[in-house]
């Protein structure tokens, strides 16, 4: 019996990677076509696109019944969709201001922060080390910084961590995916004065919103789909260590789509920013 789970799990772990892969990719290229429609109805334009797209889908999948949800329920649940709301709009208002790349790797400090909070293991000392090093560097005084978008991007960070701390507490209260689906929709209903305000006074071409919407499949629904049969392929624990490359997918993404360069220091940086994640997580006891 163990060596025929030894099997099923070795063949699941191919297509595993692949969609942890796809999934990767999908959310920072849909990142990186989001800016392209900043020009014409910049990031809250886009977010709020962005939101709509993710509360279909996460509705059509979880079909919540937020009627029978009790007060305990309804508090994270809400509080989740402010975390939502706030989490996107700061990470792609700082792509618009210091780039794809850095904007994703400070946002990606938050779960390492979630990671290493209260943590007593020395191994994670060196990881604390190197992320502290990499918010220098990244934050360090140069003639082009830009820190309301470095700001923005902490902002961004902050609120991951958030949002994985509201999903385990939603998780233990509520079913499946319902408490998120509903986050989801409450976020996407706080968008839609702004969502249609902006729409209407900066109207968008095809271009334009053929971007938005792509940019809420690629980023929402693709990785929301493909993450969820990764990890009935593969281990919580090295689905949190692949994770760790999102950084360098948004790095590489940036460069090829929006030609947005980094100097060598960012670029190790953001090695940093991975290798930390990679020894937090993978050494963490489940």
């Amino acid at each position: 019996m163990q060596t025929e789970s030894s099997a099923g799990a070795r063949t699941g772990r191919g297509p595993g990677v692949a969609l942890m892969l796809g999934s990767g990719l999908a959310n920072q290229t849909g990142a990186a076509v989001a800016a392209l429609a900043f020009p014409v109805i910049g990031p809250v334009g886009v977010v709020a696109v962005r939101q709509w797209v993710a509360a279909v889908v996460l509705g059509a999948v979880a079909r919540p019944r937020p009627g029978r949800f009790t007060a305990a329920q309804w508090r994270p649940v809400l509080a989740l969709a402010v975390v939502f709301a706030a989490m996107n709009l700061s990470l792609y208002t700082a792509i618009d201001r210091i780039g794809l790349g850095l904007a994703v790797t400070l946002e990606f400090l938050g779960p390492l922060a979630v990671a290493l909070a209260g943590s007593r293991r020395r191994t994670d000392l060196p990881a604390a080390v190197a992320a502290a090093g990499a918010v220098a560097v990244l934050t360090r005084p140069t003639l082009s910084t830009d820190y309301p978008g470095i700001g923005l991007g902490l902002l961004a960070a902050v609120c991951w961590g958030c949002y994985i701390l509201l999903n385990r507490t939603i998780g233990a209260r509520l079913p499946g995916l319902e408490g998120s689906a509903t986050a989801a929709a409450v976020s996407a209903a706080l968008y839609l004065p702004v969502g249609a305000w902006v729409l209407w006074h900066h109207r968008p071409g095809p271009t334009a919103l053929g971007c938005a919407l792509a940019a809420g499949v690629l980023s929402s629904a693709v990785p929301f789909l493909a993450d969820l049969l990764a990890l009935r392929r593969v281990p919580a624990a090295f689905f949190g260590v692949f994770m760790s490359v999102n950084p360098v997918f948004a790095a590489l993404v940036g460069l090829v789509v929006l030609g947005q360069h980094l100097d060598t220091a960012a670029w190790c940086a953001i090695a940093a920013v991975v290798g930390a994640n990679t020894l937090a997580v993978a050494t963490a006891r489940n």
